[in-house]
């Protein structure tokens, strides 16, 4: 279905809201409501949720309205040569309308406004698996600092080779997880390590998990669930970093939830890091618990969102980047792990955008 028939369809909707959007504008002026702070101020926010979409809708309704007024003097010799240019002017300015007035209709995910947590661990594939982890890290970092995004790394398991683990970065910023949200999946490479004597290709897979961070209000942790352990930080290869007991371990006994920190020199500072770090955690569990019982998942990350599905292949001999919920491939493998990933995010999110509209219409 064509934007405009799904704003007609849609259109008693938008009538209602552009009535409900006319109501509390008179109520505002009330000088009653006015001395009552707290109705005051929830009619502000009802109107502020409004007024995007009511201003949008009304601009949508003046360019019908002329287009309707344009066909009634296609047949005026004066006028005749003026229609076919306000005709395209008409059209184009209709076109942008829609597709900001579809925007601001369709369903928000309530998480995208939030900061988040990048894990990003080695799967299969040993040595090659932990550099490829390293890898992308740093092509997220890249990424994030693009976009103007903070970041911090709460946790790094290092191989003994330069590679890692896992990693664990936390992206602080507005809009960080609409741009990340994306990337949960596993993320497959090929290439010739450079452990292999033989010059043979392999693959390897990395799986990367983005979990939007959790207040406390949302989830809450009973001190009596939790087991915290502390211990000497080390570093690759087992040597010892420094000889207090300052990194902290810290177990979720319900769920078996286990989260480490041992970054900072203070162990209040990485027992801060490995309970915000949980909490997102626990909070992602539960979301996904939800999200089974109803059987609507919102597809936030175009597909299943299942963490063992393949989502994108790094072909080293060939340059290549494939991402396989999309079928888009780029030549430019050097440029991507660059940060350079607007590609892939941007079309994924018109992907949802489109199923959207579908699910709208």
């Amino acid at each position: 279905m064509s934007a405009s028939g799904i704003i007609e369809k849609v259109r008693p909707r938008l009538d209602s809201m552009r009535e409900r959007y006319q109501e509390i504008s008179g109520k505002m002026a009330d000088p009653a409501i006015s001395r009552d702070p707290t109705a005051y101020m929830k009619l502000a926010r009802d109107q502020s949720e409004l007024s995007q979409i009511v201003s949008l809708y009304d601009e949508y309704l003046r360019i019908v309205r002329e287009q309707s007024d344009l066909s009634e003097i296609r047949n005026d010799p004066q006028m005749s040569d003026l229609v076919p240019l306000e005709e395209k002017r008409l059209a184009q300015d209709l076109s942008a309308v829609e597709s900001r007035l579809l925007d601001s209709i369709l369903p928000k995910d309530q998480r995208d406004r939030k900061n988040l947590f990048l894990e990003i661990r080695a799967g299969a594939g040993g040595e090659e698996a932990a550099l490829f982890t390293r890898e992308l890290a740093r092509m997220y970092l890249r990424f994030i600092e693009r976009r103007k995004f903070r970041s911090e790394v709460m946790e790094s398991n290092e191989t003994e080779i330069g590679g890692s683990r896992e990693i664990v970065i936390y992206v602080q910023g507005e809009g960080a997880y609409s741009h990340l949200k994306y990337e949960s999946g596993v993320h497959r490479v090929q290439r010739v390590p450079v452990t292999e004597a033989g010059g043979r290709i392999h693959t390897s897979t990395v799986t990367v998990a983005v979990i939007p961070e959790a207040s406390e209000v949302e989830i809450n942790i009973d001190q009596k669930d939790l087991r915290i352990d502390t211990f000497c930080a080390s570093s690759a290869g087992g040597q010892s970093v420094n000889t207090t007991y300052s990194a902290v371990r810290i177990t979720h006994i319900p769920t078996n939830t286990v989260v480490s920190c041992q970054d900072e020199r203070s162990q209040l500072k990485n027992k801060a890091k490995a309970m915000k770090v949980l909490r997102a955690r626990l909070l992602e569990r539960e979301q996904t618990k939800q999200n089974e019982k109803i059987a609507s998942e919102r597809k936030g990350q175009v597909g299943t969102g299942d963490r063992s599905e393949r989502i994108r292949t790094y072909n080293f001999p060939q340059n290549r980047v494939t991402d396989h919920r999309i079928g888009l491939t780029l030549y430019q493998l050097d440029h991507v792990l660059e940060g350079e990933i607007e590609p892939f995010v941007d079309a994924l999110r018109a992907q949802e955008r489109s199923e959207e509209i579908e699910r709208l219409g």
